[in-house]
């Protein structure tokens, strides 16, 4: 069980939207310390939240980032990009870019974090996906989803031998900046942090944050026409 009392967490994108909604809960749930990741950061009036630059797509920035908080136990991979389009639409470098970093940047955040993790008892690593890790139909940003859920159920039988937990977690359209301009019904990202806090709390390693992503996780066993955002 990972502890999250007096814990020290990390948040990437962790000053608005969903990430700020997991820092707000991790710290009602008990952690002592959260550095909160932007590119950009803004200080923050809560001792608690540390605010630091970030930039996924750059090692040395995940590196530096690494050795200054080696003492946490519990990292979110909550940072990403949109791009909207049809795949036959988009140019290949702008896909490439967007794979860099919402899949890549995680993936890089994991390999820096997983020596901090083992030397402070295994903790837990946190990714956050998508409904569209399942359901096609979103271009090139479901398409990056899909491929962060190989990569998070990869690393979660890499990471077993050491103790860290890795959640899984998906949600449809979430009240956040990315898909403001959307009128379309929206989870509050309150209530999806809480699921995800309490998924770290209870060794739980996927999170189905709403009805869309429990619909579509069990469509997986059924003909691949049921697996399309309409």
């Amino acid at each position: 069980m990972t502890t999250i009392k007096d814990a020290t967490a990390l948040v990437t994108g962790g000053q608005r939207g969903l990430g700020r909604a997991i820092v707000d809960e991790l710290l009602a749930a008990g952690a002592a310390r959260v550095y909160a990741t932007a590119r950009h950061p803004v200080a923050s009036a809560d001792p608690r939240i540390e605010p630091v630059a970030l930039e996924v797509t750059d090692q040395q920035s995940v590196d530096d980032l690494a050795r200054r908080a080696g003492q946490v136990t519990i990292v979110v991979n909550n940072a990403g990009a949109l791009l909207g389009g049809p795949l036959l639409g988009n140019d290949i470098a702008e896909v490439a870019a967007l794979f860099d970093v919402n899949v890549f940047g995680p993936l890089r955040v994991a390999q820096a974090f997983a020596p901090v993790l083992r030397a402070n008892g295994g903790g837990a690593l946190v990714d956050v996906h998508s409904v569209l890790s399942w359901a096609a139909g979103a271009g090139a940003y479901g398409a990056t989803k899909a491929a962060l859920w190989s990569v998070t159920n990869s690393l979660r039988l890499e990471l077993a031998a050491q103790g860290t937990l890795v959640v899984g977690a998906h949600l449809g359209y979430t009240d956040t900046d990315m898909v403001k301009a959307l009128d379309v019904p929206k989870n509050d990202p309150r209530d999806v942090a809480r699921q995800i806090v309490a998924a770290v709390a209870e060794n739980e390693p996927e999170v189905l944050a709403d009805q869309p992503s429990q619909y579509f996780k069990s469509a997986l066993a059924g003909p691949v026409g049921g697996l399309a955002v309409r």
